[in-house]
């Protein structure tokens, strides 16, 4: 059905001449699922683009042929394309957030695609929309017809996505990154329902992703992809069993594997470097712990007193007031939670979205009040510091958010940002030598002096996170709180910032309480874990534990989820 043969695409900026893609050759059949893997920059977003021809033609040069049902798309006019775009060749974009129009209902804009491509009326309309919705399970079609886009959640948006492109019944659809930033939970429905609808209207897709362990559970044939060309490609159980690329097997070590207890995850350099015959099973075995040094760590941490201890701990947030303003109605985000996090430990914090643990994480911070409950931190209760208490406390207290991009100021120098606490806290003494001290952190985190004076836009999403980290470190605190702080990274500089915050917890004796969502990375970093759900703590204990002997039927549910346990 899709024959792209030799495609080539150049993209002018400022009058340079940047080659994206390389020459590469894709299919995909009827009815057949094509997964695209790669890290960010490998051209695998922008030769999906392509196909729709959805890029820019004033600085954008293809060459090569992308021939739909046997028509090269890159000969047809602008009018021409139109009638393919959405209606023959559809496709689901990486963030629903920022495709959806945040003035519209999520049921306009799906009627919208539908009344422009079929010629149906508004009523008409309407019923096919919430036909559509209920197709892809979302929950009261009627009701989120009438929703806009900041009203539902993230896994919500993404099906009126889905909903979107399918308006039109297309004969191929571009799954472009369609489950990065969601809950596994969440992500194992989306890639169920697209296999599901995929084999009912027997279409094509093409998946793309940066992550191999999600392309092994939907993709029929895979191929991989590394700075514009294409290294490797076949089906996908033969990819996965016996890739021979390095790239591959680094792509494939480097996600965490829940059987695994690694020492230091393999990153890809690893293999472009290391001897092409090892195996990933065999570097991986090397750098694993044994039994006696867990249990000697474990013997260390859990002699000590707790650094911190948290005692029947609520978060309440009101969502309806009375007539005199108080409370009738609130939602219980943290409810009566009661844990001790110990020096030098890392302490795993998991959960779905909305199950309370990014404002738990505030809450001990005092970033949220709490409504009731006692943090002691180091014997002291942090609810009772007034606000001079409670900024020479933070010294001791970091936190590195989800988004490293959003936690930096677009208009101040990376340096400036790492030298910034160190002003506001009065510490060394002058602005030189706070500079030699934001430079030392810079290295420690593997950037370099010269990226002092660079903004924020001018880095990756892996050296972003860096900076972030080095500015929590710049107080040199004994506490730190990873929010979600590597769920929208390559699954490579994931493994290269887990592993960087493994090495600066030895080197400076760190306490980490690290939240996500995804059980494996949290089960690979921590020496105990929490699972958390509607505010309470569901399950507590060793990661080796719960995820061998699960007690409670949620946590099985997680576990469940953990995508590409089959190949990893």
């Amino acid at each position: 059905m899709l024959d792209v043969q030799d495609l080539h695409i150049t993209f002018s900026h400022e009058g340079e001449k940047i080659e994206a893609v390389k020459g590469i050759d894709l299919n995909v059949a009827r009815g057949q699922v094509l997964g695209i893997v790669g890290e960010s920059g490998s051209g695998k977003s922008v030769s999906s683009f392509a196909i729709m021809r959805l890029h820019d033609e004033k600085r954008t040069d293809i060459k090569g042929t992308i021939r739909f049902n046997g028509r090269n798309l890159l000969k047809l006019s602008a009018e021409e394309i139109r009638a393919y775009r959405g209606n023959k060749v559809s496709m689901i974009f990486q963030e629903p957030m920022t495709s959806l129009n945040p003035v519209f209902t999520c049921g306009e804009q799906v009627a919208e695609a539908i009344m422009l491509h079929r010629k149906v009326g508004r009523a008409e309309a309407r019923q096919q929309t919430i036909a559509l919705f209920n197709e892809v399970q979302l929950p009261r079609p009627e009701q989120i017809f009438d929703n806009y886009p900041h009203q539902i959640s993230g896994g919500q948006k993404q099906r009126v996505m889905i909903a979107m492109a399918l308006s039109c019944n297309p004969e191929l659809l571009i799954a472009d990154e369609p489950t990065t930033a969601l809950d596994v939970t969440v992500q194992k429905t989306i890639l169920q329902l697209l296999l599901r609808l995929k084999t009912e209207r027997n279409m094509g897709m093409i998946f793309i992703s940066h992550d191999l362990a999600v392309i092994s559970e939907i993709a029929d044939t895979v191929t991989v992809m590394l700075r514009g060309d294409v290294v490797e490609q076949g089906p996908a159980a033969q990819i996965f069993q016996n890739p021979q690329h390095p790239y591959t097997k680094g792509l494939l070590a480097c996600r965490p594997a829940p059987s695994l207890r690694l020492k230091t995850l393999p990153v890809v350099a690893d293999f472009l470097h290391a001897d092409a015959s090892q195996s990933v099973r065999h570097l991986q075995a090397e750098n694993s712990y044994t039994e006696a040094e867990i249990q000697a760590r474990r013997s260390t941490l859990y002699a000590q007193a707790p650094l911190l201890e948290v005692k029947e701990l609520s978060t309440w947030y009101p969502v309806k007031k009375g007539l005199f303003g108080q409370s009738t109605e609130v939602v219980r985000a943290v409810d009566a939670v009661s844990f001790k996090v110990f020096p030098g430990e890392t302490l795993g914090l998991v959960g779905e979205s909305g199950c309370g643990k990014t404002t738990l994480g505030r809450s001990l911070l005092r970033l949220v009040e709490p409504s009731a409950g006692s943090i002691l931190f180091k014997g002291s209760e942090m609810r009772e510091k007034n606000r001079k208490e409670l900024q020479d406390m933070r010294r001791n207290m970091q936190i590195i958010f989800q988004d490293p991009y959003s936690s930096l100021n677009p208009r101040i120098s990376i340096g400036d940002s790492i030298t910034e606490p160190l002003k506001v806290h009065g510490l060394h003494g002058s602005d030189r030598n706070r500079r030699d001290r934001a430079v030392e952190l810079l290295e420690k985190v593997d950037l370099k002096a010269e990226h002092f004076n660079r903004y924020p836009h001018e880095f990756s999403g892996g050296q972003r996170q860096r900076v972030v980290i080095a500015r929590a470190l710049a107080l040199q605190p004994e506490f730190i709180i990873c929010d979600e702080s590597v769920s929208a990274l390559d699954v490579s500089v994931q493994a290269q910032v887990l592993n960087l915050l493994r090495q600066l917890q030895e080197e400076f004796r760190l306490t980490y309480i690290f939240i996500s969502h995804d059980l494996a990375v949290v089960k690979h970093i921590s020496d105990r874990m929490i699972v958390m759900n509607k505010g309470k703590i569901e399950e507590e204990g060793y990661p080796d534990d719960i995820y061998a002997r699960p007690t409670a039927a949620y946590t099985q549910k997680l576990i469940d989820a953990i995508p590409g346990k089959k190949v990893l």
